[in-house]
């Protein structure tokens, strides 16, 4: 993507183009250096598209003074943006947190990718199978790893930040995703392996799964709540945490925190396919234009539900609120502005998670403004023309659910089959 790091790269002093010394490696770029410099770093890794970061260890302190997009978005717009990615070497996201990358989300589909197409986990892996581990044990001895590296790199921001900011997602089994008590087992299990404060704990928002948030969260877990589809399913996952705080017992609920993430893109994906199919003028007109409107008003009833007698009680007691999280918000449709997903829903108390297209998009050429409220009759004019047309928004959401729940199904079990198939042949070999 030439000039997609026009905004990390512009007006910077003359330098040279020189990575990053290893001794310098540090969480955040929190590193002490012998003299003012600046360091430009080039990341081209596995499964990952490339992005450059300005550090500078002026002062000996290592503090970004080169400002991105991302950096304004959380200190001017109260956002916080956060990548969807992660693979080995996790020290490859420090240029990420140093260009203002606040956290990392990951799911089956992430970790199908990073294991299956690099050689970086195949030592631990063989020192699994030679343990005896079987592949979906390996699998989790793989993933774990890597969330606790990555937590160990957030940790700074979620210290400075109180618990606030600076997590890590990982997902329980998506073979869970319609077992009530098999995902709260999953998350408890998951949690404690990981041992680390700041590492979230991914649960769908499925029918079933909504109770396990409630108990998981009662337990003290943090959670992120993830494939929310639809404004009703968003609602029931709100209650869920709420109704967690309450039952949970804790005099102090200030370490217990929870994200929710909506889905956008793939709402556009799916009901500009329905509008081709209607065909007429208005529907056509309407492309492009479900995914954002439906996240406003999300919103707008994330505003209402933290608000209030109820809410007020529980914030007495250390509470936060359940930020929205905004996930897929990757350009499918080529005809679109790539950042779409990212420009219109800017607010406060939100995250907006990015893979490297979105990311490196929104660094180049993104717009740094509060967009979240703004034009929101706009979206229920949208919105309410869409039911005009006969589309069925609990539909659409249960549609995009299901196959957003079998997708990370079958990243699982693809990459639980070649894992298999590898243990065999080195077990073959040691024979």
């Amino acid at each position: 993507m030439t000039g997609a790091v026009s905004k990390l790269a512009a007006t910077r002093p003359a330098a040279a183009s020189a990575p990053l010394p290893p001794a310098s490696l540090r969480p955040a770029f929190l590193a002490s250096a012998p003299s003012p410099r600046w360091v430009r770093v080039s990341l081209a890794g596995r499964a990952r598209s490339p992005i450059t970061a300005m550090a500078s260890a002026k002062d000996g302190n290592g503090t970004p003074t080169k400002r991105t997009t991302l950096h304004d978005l959380y200190d001017l717009q109260g956002q916080s943006p956060w990548y969807d990615n992660l693979c080995r070497p996790v020290t490859d996201l420090l240029p990420f947190i140093a260009s203002g990358v606040r956290g990392v989300t990951s799911n089956p589909t992430i970790f199908q990718k990073a294991i299956s197409s690099s050689n970086a986990y195949d030592d631990q892996f063989k020192q699994l199978i030679s343990a005896g581990k079987d592949a979906e044990n390996a699998y989790w001895e793989l993933v774990i790893k890597d969330i606790q590296d990555a937590c160990k790199l957030f940790e700074p921001i979620y210290n400075q930040t109180d618990g606030a900011d600076g997590y890590v997602s990982v997902e329980v089994s998506p073979r869970l995703a319609n077992d009530t008590q098999g995902t709260i087992d999953a998350a408890k299990w998951l949690y404690k392996v990981v041992n680390r404060p700041n590492v979230y704990i991914k649960i769908p928002a499925t029918a079933d799964c909504v109770p396990s948030i409630q108990e998981v969260i009662a337990n003290g877990i943090s959670v992120n709540v993830t494939l929310i589809f639809s404004i009703a399913r968003y609602e029931a996952v709100i209650d869920a945490y709420l109704d967690g705080l309450e039952a949970s017992g804790l005099s102090d609920l200030s370490r217990v925190t929870s994200v929710a993430s909506f889905f956008v893109s793939r709402v556009d994906t799916l009901i500009d396919k329905m509008l081709e199919k209607i065909g007429a003028p208005e529907a056509l007109a309407l492309r492009g234009k479900a995914a954002v409107a439906q996240a406003k008003l999300a919103n707008q009833l994330y505003q209402k539900k933290f608000s209030g007698p109820r809410w007020e009680a529980l914030v007495k007691k250390g509470a936060k609120k359940q930020r929205l999280l905004w996930a897929s918000t990757s350009v499918k449709n080529p005809a679109y502005p790539d950042t779409l997903y990212v420009d219109p829903l800017i607010g406060p108390d939100t995250v907006s998670t990015m893979p490297d297209q979105a990311l490196l998009a929104f660094v180049d050429h993104g717009t740094v403004s509060r967009t979240i409220d703004a034009n929101v009759s706009d979206a229920e004019g949208v919105y309410s023309a869409l039911e005009k047309l006969g589309i069925d928004w609990d539909e659409v959401g249960k549609q995009l659910e299901l196959e957003g729940v079998d997708s990370f199904k079958k990243s699982f079990d693809s990459l639980l089959v070649s894992l298999q198939e590898k243990g065999n042949a080195l077990k073959a070999v040691n024979l």
